[in-house]
């Protein structure tokens, strides 16, 4: 008695175990003679819903190809069931089962192994009385004659489900495509165009709409095989129904370099669980082709120097001084050359510099010494400092331009292996501009008026002038600023505006001009200018004087009278106060006079009639 109560307490301990650990495993995988199954997703559904399990089988053996079945296994333990008492310790299978559901019995057909990997998918009635939480699944892969050649405990995640219909309530399903099903691996020999046709079957619960099938190439001929002609090899289907079969028709020609062997082709696709197109899903998948052309020992004999190993020389960073470099001016670079090998040295090693050309000639240039640097060797891991005192040409636009350092050095295994570091380095151009002749008209105002300002800005520089504008500063007059915009390279930006008059000219007349511009970093730079402008104060008592006989008299030089009499009125103002006052003390002397010989005359007359008494 007391030795079966020790069992069953042991039993429990073991199944209480099992049942904490089997929920942690995110994948469960098992391993058999000759396939692997597993699965890289866990699928999720809810009670009395279809549940499709999609799972990954591989080959363990090359030799192995046969025809394949697949389904559940529901041998597995007790199935329990709500009014079981110690739940906790029994196992529950999530499928209803039922003659539709591939089982160890009744397995589904999946074709034979065309590659190394198929993709696989069962599917099922997710049973009405389960409660929530992870449940295991256990598949099983036979050969026609009932062998066992792959198993795996597999999971699902099943929630309780409020609706009764066959779709989800939230409209949540698993999704999942067939590829190639009975089909053999696509075969081709080179030079012959290699034809082939895949099945894709919509394994979903639901019907698909605006499906794409994308294939991927790749330009490394060690990963796709197949010359890439067309720029996609799209294949499009406006709906494809539950377990409905597509043909997917491809022709490629085989490159010529390309070894024998097997290769996989990843696929991607694209397609929506709805008619409007919404919310656009992806799918990815693969499948494998196989090319007849030559082997590696064909080319090399018993020798491939790509078998070798050898070490690797990267740029690790590099530095240049000033950091700023401007075209035309000499620079130095320094560049920091790592052996990133954890454990293959580099010996012998000689780096040269190579630029980048424009308009046939290199952009940078060695200032003084070689431009190739030799080292004995570098260990791995270990870096080191190759510096050159270069000059960029003048002439070359703004922008980067690549340097190339080559790499020539020897490894324990591979002689004079080559490498190729490239940099990109940054010319900057300093902005340059010129002005036009400054016309202004009026050149002498009075307070109050304005003076018209017209002048040329011509970007001679090599870059773009940003938001360009031109200001106006002295004492006598109001501060103003005229915006021009942006100047390309060889073009003119033109300046127009009026600048007032606030108080008389105490100096030479001078005016400051401030140009400024931005340059693509929105750093502002500005040069300044000056043109010379009078302002006169305001004689208002000037402005009756009527000067029409002079334009009558002398019309051909009328704009050059007025334009003296108006910049010089107050130096007439005085002329005339003066002329003025001459007239009338001429007047007063003249007055004067005649009083003083009128009064003599009338003395003498006086004088005249006394005599003759």
């Amino acid at each position: 008695m007391k030795k079966n109560k020790l069992a069953l307490i042991g039993m429990a301990f073991l199944l209480l175990l099992l049942s904490a650990v089997l929920p942690l495993a995110g994948e469960l995988t098992a391993w058999a003679a000759d396939l692997q199954v597993y699965s890289e997703k866990i699928p999720h559904g809810k009670t009395g819903k279809s549940l499709t399990v999609s799972f990954k089988i591989e080959k363990n053996s090359d030799s192995f190809d046969e025809e394949l079945y697949a389904g559940f296994d529901v041998s597995g333990g007790e199935i329990w069931d709500e009014e079981e008492e110690d739940r906790q310790y029994g196992y529950a299978f999530p499928f209803e089962v039922t003659t539709s559901l591939p089982t160890r019995d009744n397995p589904k057909s999946i074709g034979k192994m065309s590659g190394k990997s198929k993709n696989v998918s069962l599917s099922g009635k997710v049973r009405r009385d389960l409660a929530e939480g992870y449940y295991k699944v256990p598949v099983v892969i036979l050969q026609k004659d009932g062998s066992q050649v792959g198993w795996a405990d597999l999971q699902v995640w099943i929630s309780k489900s409020t609706s009764t219909d066959d779709d989800d309530e939230d409209g949540t399903k698993t999704y999942d495509f067939v590829l190639g099903e009975n089909q053999s691996t696509p075969d081709g020999v080179y030079p012959n165009v290699m034809n082939f046709s895949l099945n894709l079957r919509n394994n979903s619960p639901g019907t698909v709409y605006n499906v794409k099938v994308s294939i991927i190439p790749d330009a490394d001929t060690e990963k796709f095989p197949l010359e890439i002609n067309d720029v996609n090899y799209d294949h499009m289907f406006p709906r494809i129904a539950v377990d409905e079969t597509v043909a997917l028709n491809y022709s490629f020609a085989i490159r010529s370099d390309a070894y024998s062997g097997y290769y996989s082709v990843p696929m991607k696709i694209y397609y929506s669980d709805s008619s409007n197109g919404e919310e656009l899903k992806t799918f990815e998948t693969s499948f494998y082709v196989r090319v007849h052309n030559k082997d590696k020992e064909d080319e090399y004999g018993d020798f491939n120097e790509h078998d070798r190993t050898r070490a690797r020389i990267i740029v690790d960073g590099f530095t240049t001084n000033p950091e700023r470099i401007v075209a035309g001016e000499a620079f130095e670079l320094v560049v920091r050359i790592k052996n990133a090998s954890s454990d293959i040295s580099a010996t012998n090693l000689l780096f040269s510099l190579e630029s980048e050309k424009a308009s046939e000639s290199a952009v940078f240039s060695t200032e003084s010494g070689s431009s190739s640097v030799a080292l004995n060797a570098l260990s791995p891991g270990a870096s080191t400092e190759l510096k050159y005192l270069l000059t960029s040409r003048p002439g070359v636009d703004q922008r980067a331009y690549g340097l190339t350092v080559k790499a020539k050095f020897d490894s324990p295994e591979y002689k004079n292996a080559e490498e190729e570091l490239k940099m990109d380095i940054m010319v900057n151009q300093n902005a340059r501009f010129t002005t036009g002749t400054f016309e202004v008209m009026p050149e002498s105002i009075t307070v109050g008026s304005e003076s018209n300002v017209m002048f040329g800005i011509n970007n001679t520089g090599k870059v773009m002038l940003y938001n360009v504008t031109a200001s106006f500063e002295a004492d006598s007059i109001q501060k103003t600023e005229s915006y021009v915009g942006n100047i390309k390279p060889g073009e003119t930006g033109n300046v127009d505006c009026m600048v007032a008059g606030v108080a008389p000219t105490t100096d030479e007349g001078k005016v400051k001009v401030l140009i400024s511009y931005e340059d693509e970093n929105g750093e502002i730079f500005s040069e300044e200018r000056e043109i010379t402008l009078f302002v006169e104060e305001d004689l208002s008592n000037m402005e009756d004087i009527d000067v029409g006989f002079i334009e009558d008299e002398l019309p051909g030089e009328k704009q050059g009278f007025l334009s003296f009499v108006q910049g010089n009125r107050r130096l007439l103002l005085v002329a005339a106060c003066v002329a003025v006052l001459l007239v009338v003390i001429i007047i007063f002397v003249v007055l004067l006079l005649k009083k003083r010989k009128k009064k003599k005359a009338e003395m003498e007359l006086d004088e005249d009639g006394d005599e003759e008494e």
